[in-house]
């Protein structure tokens, strides 16, 4: 079974947990932007797949490719290399934030535990509109 989706936006990397003292005691908390993302990965995902998607159950192969928004400050010349692929994105968020981010946003929703993924692509692009595009690939 396989299915791609997009979710549009500049790719996020996960955040790190945060901590706050209340009443007292020290709470954990993951941060907004990064609960968002989580949230936005999911329905992309839920659309994508619809109602026929049973979670994974053997091994699992990912591809994940992050385009990101083109700087406007960047001049003429160099926005054309950086659609071109000339000049690749060398920019945060960092790798493995991005997968990180969507692997905990699809547990237990596109297959049991990122533990399953046995195969891992991942690359950074430039284009005019930002976003992820994910694909997974399994047995049912």
């Amino acid at each position: 079974m396989t299915t791609t989706f997009r979710v549009y936006g500049e790719p996020v990397g996960k955040g790190r947990p945060r901590f706050a003292r209340r009443g007292g005691r020290v709470v954990t908390y993951t941060p907004d932007k990064t609960a968002e993302y989580e949230q936005e990965v999911c329905d992309a995902f839920r659309a994508a797949a619809g109602y026929v998607w049973k979670k994974l159950e053997g091994p699992v192969q990912l591809q994940v490719t992050a385009y990101y928004g083109i700087p406007a400050s960047a001049g003429k010349r160099k926005q054309q290399a950086m659609l071109d692929g000339a000049i690749p994105p060398t920019k945060k968020p960092d790798a493995d934030n991005v997968v990180k981010i969507i692997c905990d946003a699809l547990n237990d929703v596109a297959w049991a535990d990122d533990a399953q993924i046995t195969v891992l692509h991942f690359e950074k692009r430039y284009w005019a509109i930002p976003y992820a595009e994910v694909t997974i690939s399994g047995d049912e």
